[in-house]
């Protein structure tokens, strides 16, 4: 994985920007710690900071490719898993390769088919293509999101790059935001709209789209979207293909030149990838393979099992480990440690995120980055198969909102009366939920109804609504995980593949009828069929327990002194957009109010409101933000 950034200007000569352009790019040094690279022309300058995972001579960046007068410029952060696929392609074509990286693919491919070469691609990937034969600039994004790409179009120019925090690095780019920006921090985070990049100007490429910018004008296409198909296969059959489908997926995800390990929780996800890598590294007679937990100092003493948090995984860990013999290492952080990791998180993230749940996998990463550079994890199995409690509670079902987003009142509360005024904040999130449930694909014959019976009727009517929420759920929820696992990861120069994120086990997951998905009445329940004999029957079957959070209660008392500290300096930012009476009512009761109605996801609860608005007050005051 890498970092990247790009400009292309019709006006002014970029040979004469290099120092900006290194300047941007440094600022992703983190993502990119082995190797930097530039290439600049009149009009467009590239620069690249660069993770080496394959072929380290042959992949090196920007990638300079010619045919006859022509020059084509690649900038890649990626990983793609049909390399092999897509070289053997080429080749049979008359194309011959450099080196083995699939940087080298990539570009090749855009040589032979231009800008659908994306749909070939099988990966997670954010890159750009200067063509100097069109002239044109070709960026794309992977299916799912699970790398990052922002952009900023100007009179005549065009700039993009991994991370926001490079983007604000070029002299003509204000940290600015307006009405929807504090929408996004204040009402929707640390989710984000698809598309938004909070800042003014700034936009995200979304997931699934490629962008053309030529002196004509930007483009953008979507390529891919989540296909719309009637499920034709019997559970036998839907079982065989989930299987085959995840255990390609996970062996493909192997590949690298470098250590490679799992991150493994005790839980179905995680356990499923570390059993097949496992088996795969015996095979090879690679040694044992590299697994990595995370806790937090004393939550075994502190630990309440809940609705969200069933069980502790410690067991659970110890006992994958031990039957696959994996070379294991627990990473525990204490509270202090945690606490002081808010900011480097909230900087790595460049917006305020999921408070000690990513602060806690950036320490984590620093830890595994030590022992391997890359790592698979679990992230999107519950996502793409209903593991979350809203596919199966009534409450969530019924709520015409996010189902991961409640008890917006709890984070109401606490803001000023005027920002709520100017931000209407249930009108703008109704309107954030309607456009998503608009995208949504119906099943051909979903609107017919049999008036006869009512049974058939009530069950027409689950079906599509737990259908919208598993879009919901992919489109909307979703990316703020991948968006956290990436940020986090790559901070540490740590890259993290995610096999449930492939978009062919995805494609064929999201048409799958909810009564075969929730086989014997469990949460992923067809995935833990598919997985008989890959998994002990007990790690099979138990129950879902989520990233875990800390449950001390120094963590609490940690974060509200800080907010106290805040809201008594009169020079805080964040000051005019807080309601402080009622903030500080909370506060004083925040020892006495019971946990298990988290304001976002299943995390989320009172001492993660406290951090998040610590989060927002650092982002602002680092950032220098300016509002209109």
């Amino acid at each position: 994985m890498c970092g990247i950034v790009g400009m292309v200007n019709w006006e002014h000569d970029l040979t004469l920007q290099k120092e900006v352009l290194i300047g941007m790019t440094n600022t992703l040094i983190p993502r990119g710690p082995d190797a930097e690279g530039y290439w600049l022309s009149p009009r467009v300058a590239f620069g690249h900071r660069r993770l080496i995972v394959v072929d380290p001579q042959g992949g090196r960046q920007p990638m300079i490719r010619k045919r006859g007068e022509y020059t084509f410029t690649l900038i890649y952060n990626g990983e793609l898993y049909n390399t092999q696929e897509i070289r053997q392609e080429l080749i049979s074509r008359g194309y011959s390769f450099e080196g083995h990286s699939d940087t080298e693919a990539v570009l090749l491919s855009y040589l032979e088919w231009g800008p659908s070469c994306v749909e070939r691609l099988n990966g997670i990937f954010a890159f750009g293509i200067w063509d100097s034969k069109e002239e044109q600039l070709f960026i794309a994004r992977d299916r799912l999101g699970v790398k990052p790409l922002f952009y900023r179009e100007q009179t005549s120019s065009l700039v993009f790059a991994s991370e926001i925090k490079a983007l604000l690095k070029h002299p003509d780019i204000s940290p600015i935001i307006g009405k929807e920006g504090l929408s996004e921090i204040f009402l929707v985070g640390p989710a984000r709209s698809p598309g938004v990049g909070v800042f003014e100007g700034i936009s995200e490429l979304k997931p699934g789209h490629v962008l053309l910018y030529s002196k004509n004008g930007l483009h953008i296409r979507r390529y891919w979207a989540l296909p719309n198909n009637v499920h034709e296969d019997d559970l036998k059959t839907t079982t065989a293909k989930i299987r085959d489908l995840f255990l390609d997926t996970v062996k493909r995800q192997l590949v690298s030149d470098v250590p490679i390990g799992t991150l493994l929780s005790g839980g179905l996800d995680s356990s499923a990838i570390t059993a097949i890598a496992a088996e795969s590294q015996a095979q090879n007679n690679k040694g044992p393979l590299p697994t990595f937990s995370v806790d937090y100092a004393e939550n075994d003493k502190y630990f309440l099992p809940n609705a969200f948090q069933p069980g502790a995984d410690g067991p659970w860990i110890e006992r994958m480990s031990q039957t696959f013999g994996t070379q294991h290492t627990n990473c525990s952080f204490n509270i202090p440690e945690l606490v002081q990791a808010l900011k480097d998180a909230a900087l790595a993230r460049d917006f305020p995120g999921m408070a000690d749940v990513d602060a806690s996998l950036l320490l984590f990463s620093r830890e595994i980055k030590k022992k391997i550079t890359v790592g698979l994890s679990g992230e999107c199995a519950d996502e793409v198969f209903g593991g979350y409690p809203w596919f199966h509670r009534q409450e969530s079902l019924d709520a015409q909102t996010f189902p991961w987003a409640l008890h917006v009142e709890n984070r109401l509360q606490v803001l000023s009366p005027d920002l709520i005024e100017r931000l209407q904040p249930h009108d703008y999130l109704k309107t954030r939920y309607e456009e998503a449930l608009a995208e949504i694909p119906q099943l051909p014959g979903s609107s017919t109804v049999h008036q006869d019976s009512r049974t058939v009727k009530k069950n027409l009517q689950r079906e599509a609504r737990i259908r919208e929420i598993t879009y919901l759920t992919i489109t909307r929820f979703m990316p703020t995980l991948l968006d956290r696992k990436d940020r986090m990861t790559m901070a540490a120069g740590l890259e993290v593949r995610v096999p449930f994120c492939d978009h062919r086990l995805v494609e064929y997951a999201w048409n799958i009828p909810w009564e075969m998905k929730a086989l014997e009445g469990r949460e992923k329940g067809l995935l833990r069929h598919a997985l008989t004999g890959v998994l002990p029957e007990d790690v099979l079957w138990r129950r879902k327990s989520p990233y875990p959070k800390t449950h001390h209660p120094s963590y609490l008392l940690a974060v509200r002194t800080w907010l106290q500290e805040i809201i008594e300096d009169s020079t805080s930012p964040i000051l005019p957009f807080l309601n402080l009476p009622a903030l500080k009512d909370l506060m004083k009761l925040s020892d006495t109010i019971p946990s298990g109605r988290p304001w976002f996801g299943q995390l989320m609860d009172i001492p993660q409101l406290f951090a998040y608005l610590i989060q927002t007050n650092f982002w602002l005051q680092e950032n220098k933000i300016r509002f209109c």
